[in-house]
């Protein structure tokens, strides 16, 4: 009988995995993702390029499981037992430092994914697609609820209207945006759009 070979365990700890995200991120905002190299997260990390490579395959991996990873927590989970709930909860997530880092980073992300199939491949398949998922669960509680009538149009829009209010805040006020920010915004905007009363 041939013996089958055991999988191939990481070596890199999750303690380990996540200085070496932390250092991709602070690169990251340094240089952009043009100009980060490999080599620059190995001298960074004191890691070797080899084990880089052989644990996420290369940079357009790595810079988007270090994105993952610093998020702050998992929209599926929230369930606050109101559409407004979980949409302040899902806005306050970030406090408003880390907003602000983030904004930039993302602007700068956002460039080279127009630019980096690879990249643009990796971000959809790993942060956007799970995201969606994730945020059309808290919908459908909110359909579920009674909150939200299930052919209400403004449903297929809402995942646009999320993030317009994240990325005009920084371009038309060229301000990041604030939780206070976010939740008149979601007050405003979103539930009306929703027909869910503010209040």
């Amino acid at each position: 009988m041939a013996e089958v070979a055991a999988p191939r365990r990481s070596r890199i700890t999750p303690e380990r995995a996540a200085e070496l995200y932390e250092a991709v991120l602070d690169l990251l905002r340094e240089v952009g993702y043009d100009a980060l190299t490999m080599d620059a997260v190995a001298a960074r990390t004191r890691s070797s390029k080899a084990t880089l490579y052989r644990q996420w395959g290369g940079k357009a991996e790595l810079v988007v499981k270090a994105l993952r990873h610093s998020k702050p927590g998992n929209v599926g989970e929230i369930d606050t037992g109101s559409l407004r709930g979980d949409l302040h909860a899902l806005v306050t997530m970030d406090d408003d430092c880390t907003m602000e880092q983030n904004s930039a980073l993302m602007r700068g992300i956002a460039m080279a994914i127009h630019q980096n199939a690879d990249l643009r491949q990796a971000f959809q398949e790993q942060l956007i697609e799970p995201e969606m998922a994730e945020f059309q669960r808290v919908l459908q509680r909110a359909v579920d609820r009674g909150e939200v009538r299930p052919d209400c149009p403004a449903l297929d829009f809402m995942l646009h209207m999320m993030v317009g209010g994240f990325v005009t805040r920084a371009l038309l006020d060229d301000r990041p945006p604030t939780q206070e920010f976010l939740i008149s915004y979601v007050d405003a905007v979103v539930l009306p759009a929703l027909g869910v009363p503010a209040v």
